[in-house]
């Protein structure tokens, strides 16, 4: 019998891991992760920017920067009636960059959306969502299918990212232009095509690394003329929307009501927005990030946007000890097979289906405030200490071990945390200035 056992548990270990839908947290998740009530449909659509500068493909900083027409395709998920019994959840697919030489990686990724689902309801809040520097809407649904299901409109855009890797400096720095300029074209183009599904009014910017520049920049941080990058993007085009001139307001979403930045670039070597650009925006702002991000400097990242965004109420959310891959789905089985490919996904230190729904918990309590006036969320992001390592709860006897913390006044423990499960984080909050 023990023999039998023996087989069967070595059978079991050789099956392959089944992945499971990233936007569907697991039973040590916080509480406001989980799934909400709706059903989700997922489809895409295309925008063209019409004649817009392409920096990517100049030969150079001084040479002539060609006018061409620029195709967005977006993510489109948002609350759909009940499928129907037989319809089949999308599966993504999309590629990363291989360890160079090698080519791109192709990868697949289970969803629960149902592609061209019939939309419900009307006048949802809309947030936009732009991914890291070659990453791409498929690697973070973990976020877009989790907010949709909880009533949002949430649309991801492909940004069009040059190799960088094999791309000239030039080349590499036309994303410090592109990114929130796409931002701000597509946040109006949604405006207006989505009709009455969405209230325009209420519009939130997302976005992780570069995404995060991106979202910091259109959410209404101004860039600074003498700036790192200034000189590097093909035709002055970069300097034509700084600080001060009239192309500014081009890469600005007017009417953002909040702003999620994790692990935000535009930090280093010199800060994109310089000492004054982050006092423009106003809008209510979360930042994320590791302290130990050997990508994107946590000091000269999140920590200085906080210190810097004063005309915002701004909370920053540290992960002790993580690093720079804190915003994607959990490595694919297509990915586990190098290093390189997993660390595009995966933290060496920190699970990530749990940093995944510590952040699904933040941001859900954020936009619940500052997009739904929800103000019973507060408490999610009101913390008694904000190293979340010194929180406590002498829960009464016979309560459930997986219970969540109800916070302050009864608990140290942060709010919608289990006991033992609210380590290794700081929280930060500061009014804006007045």
């Amino acid at each position: 019998m023990i023999r039998a056992l023996l087989c069967w548990t070595l059978v079991l270990c050789a099956l392959p891991v089944q992945a499971q839908v990233p936007s569907k947290p697991g039973v040590d998740a916080p509480e406001l992760a989980f799934m909400g009530p709706s059903h989700v449909g997922y489809r895409t659509l295309t925008f063209i920017h019409k004649e817009q500068p392409d920096v990517e493909n100049a030969v150079g900083v001084e040479a002539p920067v060609v006018m061409r027409d620029r195709p967005l395709r977006v993510s489109l998920w948002y609350p759909a009636q009940e499928p129907k019994a037989d319809a089949t959840p999308v599966v993504y697919r999309d590629s990363l960059w291989g360890e160079p030489p090698r080519e791109p990686v192709a990868f697949s990724q289970k969803g629960m959306a149902i592609a061209n689902a019939v939309a419900q309801g009307h006048g949802h809040p809309l947030v936009i969502i732009s991914h890291g520097y070659s990453n791409n809407p498929a690697v973070m649904t973990w976020l877009s299918e989790n907010l949709a299901s909880k009533g949002y409109v949430v649309a991801a855009i492909h940004h069009q990212d040059p190799n960088p890797y094999t791309s000239s400096a030039t080349t590499r720095a036309a994303p410090n232009f592109y990114r929130p300029r796409d931002i701000a074209f597509v946040t109006a183009r949604l405006r207006t095509d989505l009709g009455d599904q969405i209230d325009p009014a209420k519009v939130a910017l997302i976005g992780y690394s570069q995404g995060g520049y991106g979202v910091l920049t259109s959410g209404g941080a101004g860039l600074d003329p003498d700036g790192p990058n200034m000189s590097l993007v093909a035709g002055g085009w970069l300097k034509k929307v700084a600080r001060g001139t009239k192309g500014a307001e081009s890469l600005k979403v007017p009417g953002v009501k909040a702003i999620v930045a994790l692990a935000p670039a535009g930090g280093m070597p010199k800060s994109a927005w310089g000492a004054e650009g982050l006092k423009e925006i106003t809008a209510p702002l979360l930042l994320i990030q590791g302290d130990q991000d050997p990508v994107v400097d946590y000091k000269s990242g999140a920590l200085a946007v906080f210190g810097a965004a004063i005309n915002a109420e701004r909370y920053l959310l540290t992960y002790k000890q993580a690093g720079h891959s804190i915003a994607l789905n959990p490595v694919p089985e297509e990915m586990r097979g190098s290093v390189w490919d997993m660390d595009w996904f995966e933290d060496p230190i920190w699970r990530q289906d749990r940093i995944n729904a510590i952040n699904l918990h933040f941001i859900t309590a954020f936009l619940a405030v500052h997009l739904r006036g929800d103000i019973d969320k507060q408490s999610y992001l009101t913390v008694e200490d904000s190293d979340s390592d010194t929180g406590e709860w002498n829960a009464l006897a016979g309560t459930p071990w997986g219970a969540y913390s109800p916070g302050s006044p009864e608990a140290t423990l942060w709010k919608g945390f289990q006991r033992r499960h609210a380590r290794g984080m700081e929280l930060r909050h500061a009014p804006p200035a007045k």
